[in-house]
């Protein structure tokens, strides 16, 4: 199991921030490597949709569940299928903007990719986890 940990300041009211991560079809807006998001039902905790993401060249399809709700300060969501993964993110306001952490846990699908690639999607993992939040950075200031 890899485990990334990231935070980021966005000068943009926790309302705001939390609106546009919530929304599923925003995440091809910030998730760098999010091919497509489909079949969208649901809201709140119970949330579903399917999505196609590329790791490592190899595209993968599953399905992920909106597990906790809080509005304005936690969103978590678990996905099953090409990569099992939770993504945790915990929204509080900070000087008069939003401080966002985000912790996401998953699988690298090693039959998949073999053995030898793990360290190396992992390290690549990590960079785009901070990409990801600048562009929800941007996009929120925006």
């Amino acid at each position: 199991m890899q485990k990334i940990e990231k935070s980021i300041d966005i000068n943009a009211s926790v309302d705001r921030v939390f609106s546009y991560i919530e929304d599923p079809n925003n995440q091809l807006e910030w998730m760098t490597s999010l091919m497509n998001v489909r079949n969208i039902s649901g809201e709140g905790a119970g949330l579903q949709f399917e999505w196609t993401y590329k790791m490592a060249g190899i595209s993968l399809d599953g399905k992920s569940v909106r597990t906790e709700h809080v509005a304005h300060e936690r969103l978590v969501s678990k996905s099953k299928g090409g990569i099992e993964s939770t993504f945790d993110f915990v929204l509080a306001p900070q000087d008069g903007g939003t401080r966002v952490n985000l912790t996401i846990e998953y699988e690298i699908p090693i039959p998949v990719l073999g053995k030898l690639a793990e360290k190396l999607v992992a390290k690549r993992n990590e960079r785009e986890t901070e990409l990801n939040l600048q562009n929800i950075k941007e996009n929120c200031e925006s």
